[in-house]
């Protein structure tokens, strides 16, 4: 596990056990990042990309509760190590229950935050390693459900297959004949079928979240665009790395 490429949020309003929090895991190898307030902790968190957030649950702006929460509905593959001054049973719960993935009470040993650190930061890597997420679309090469901004899409074999395809060459065109191969096995493929399927698969991926990520491109392939934007309609914002 290289600590030098991992970024570390720390969302905490006591400066004196920030300070004590980041000299110890800079000391351990990690990049961290220090914000005290929790609305401009859940800002940055869903901008840039770290590989952990540590938050404390009594925050000003927004309270640890409902900064878990919005990054959980809107970032759910980013870890979340949470902070508070009481070990309850109903705190440990409600934790996990907003998506949590670790629970940590203070006061607490350096070695415990360090141990705890490097275990969320572990499953975290290892969970990646079947996950496949193209801004805000995941696909979950396990158990083959695809989500957009925390929302299940359901997919059949053929629409998630020709997703799949185009996740695993982002940003890159595929063309229809590539498609063909990945997706259909028999003789029933043609340059149509594959163009009737992206048609659903765009209804299903793009137009229910007001941002387009399927694209047609000028040689007459497909491709699946992670460019940065932040995506205004329908009523909302989707904020998107």
């Amino acid at each position: 596990m290289d600590k030098a490429n991992m970024k570390i949020l720390l969302i905490e309003d006591e400066r004196p056990l920030a300070m004590v929090i980041s000299r110890v895991l800079t000391n351990a190898g990690y990049g961290v990042g220090w914000v005290s307030n929790g609305a401009r902790g859940l800002e940055i968190a869903l901008k840039e990309d770290y590989s952990l957030v540590i938050l404390d649950v009594n925050l000003p702006g927004l309270d640890g509760w409902e900064v878990c929460k919005e990054l959980q509905a809107r970032r759910p593959w980013v870890p979340v190590l949470m902070l508070t001054a009481m070990d309850e049973l109903e705190d440990k719960v409600k934790a996990f229950e907003l998506g949590a993935d670790d629970f940590l009470a203070k006061p607490f040993e350096v070695a415990e935050l360090l141990a705890r650190v490097g275990a969320v930061i572990r499953r975290s890597v290892i969970s990646r390693d079947l996950v496949t997420r193209v801004a805000d679309l995941e696909l979950d090469r396990k158990t083959r459900k695809v989500t957009r901004m925390g929302h299940e899409i359901r997919l059949n074999r053929r629409e998630y297959d020709l997703l799949e395809a185009l996740a695993s060459n982002e940003g890159s065109s595929v063309d229809r004949e590539t498609l063909q191969r990945r997706v259909w096995t028999d003789d029933e493929a043609f340059g149509q079928s594959v163009d009737v399927f992206m048609r659903t698969l765009k209804q299903k991926v793009d137009v229910p979240f007001g941002r387009e990520l399927l694209k047609s491109s000028p040689d007459g392939g497909y491709m699946l665009s992670s460019d940065r934007c932040v995506a205004r309609t329908l009523g909302y914002e989707a904020f998107v790395a």
